[in-house]
């Protein structure tokens, strides 16, 4: 099974006949290019376009994030699993506003589940977070009534904001988190979330690469310049099963610190101890499997953002209803 390989010690990446060579001042280690399935750099890296060839032949994305952790941008290999008519119904059911609200709400409405799926495991361990499930409950019954996509992600954005008012009721550590700030995080709570984020949206963006779908072409978010705005949406139904969860977990854990976070006056952000914390969790969690309840056989949890995106591309084909993932357990 092909894996994620994720860089953090300054390094130059080459390719070595079949192989990929990465050299640092202390070591020199190859990775045969079949068992990769993208490439995470974090701080300085020399590569050439010789590499980059390689890695295009071989549909290996790149996702660069800069000094801070925060996302820059991603090399994608060249396209090979467009199709011209998936691309002109995807764009068909976002230019049809009623075919593009079906699909929106599909992605609030799973989000939204997942969500209390968390809150609902929480609560049953005792966590004070009644009044935050009431709340997402009624609004989540509002959403069917949104009338377009701004309604609709208003909607989600209350929804959100209660459900990070329970982070202090479910973290035992002692955070003061009194609201999400995005640009740059102002606290370690702020910038773990964007950091596991932002791995949520590249993980679901490296999905769509591998099936018909264009990335750049949504429904719930606006389609935009310089972003892939169709990872955006997916990402809005596997934050809470990917990010939140593992947050929770290594939080009450003690296995993340405010030690593993640099706090400056005017921003947060998660030092490479905490990044790669995080990331051996993450990518543990993306192996993870589970039985799952349509194909009765072991999924991982990487592989239902792939059945997710094939369940979309078979809506846009007029084959299937497509309906979001919700976390049943």
């Amino acid at each position: 099974m092909k894996q994620p390989l994720y860089l953090f010690t300054n390094s130059t990446v080459k390719r070595k006949d079949n192989t990929l060579r990465i050299e640092t001042s202390e070591d020199k280690i190859d990775r045969p290019i079949e068992t990769l399935s993208e490439i995470y750099l974090f701080g300085e890296h020399s590569l050439n376009t010789k590499l980059l060839n390689f890695l295009s032949q071989n549909k290996v994305p790149v996702h660069i994030f800069n000094y801070y952790g925060f996302y820059s941008g991603t090399f994608f290999p060249r396209e090979v699993y467009l199709s011209g008519h998936v691309t002109v119904q995807q764009a068909a059911h976002y230019l049809d506003p009623e075919k593009r609200m079906t699909i929106a709400h599909k992605f609030i409405d799973a989000g939204a589940s997942n969500i209390l799926s968390n809150l609902g495991y929480y609560k049953n361990r005792g966590r004070e977070i009644e009044k935050q499930i009431d709340s997402i409950k009624t609004l989540k019954k509002q959403l069917a009534l949104a009338p377009g996509p701004m309604e609709l992600m208003g909607l989600e954005g209350n929804i959100r904001d209660l459900y990070y008012s329970a982070f202090n009721s479910i973290i035992k550590q002692d955070y003061d988190f009194e609201k999400r700030v995005y640009h740059p995080p102002d606290n370690f709570m702020n910038a773990i979330i964007s950091f596991a984020n932002s791995l949520v949206y590249t993980t679901v963006l490296s999905e769509i690469y591998r099936t018909q779908l264009d990335p750049t072409i949504s429904f719930l978010h606006e389609p935009g310049y310089r972003r892939y705005s169709l990872a955006l949406d997916l990402a809005e139904i596997f934050k809470p099963i990917l990010a939140d969860r593992l947050i929770f977990t290594m939080l009450n854990k003690g296995e993340l610190s405010e030690n593993d976070a640099d706090q400056n006056l005017n921003h947060c952000y998660l030092k490479d101890t905490g990044r790669k914390a995080f990331l051996r969790k993450y990518d543990e969690r993306l192996r993870k499997t589970i039985k799952h309840k349509t194909l009765n056989k072991q999924v991982s949890y990487k592989r239902l953002i792939r059945l997710d995106c094939y369940k979309l591309v078979k809506h846009i084909l007029g084959e299937a209803k497509y309906s979001g993932f919700k976390m049943w357990w």
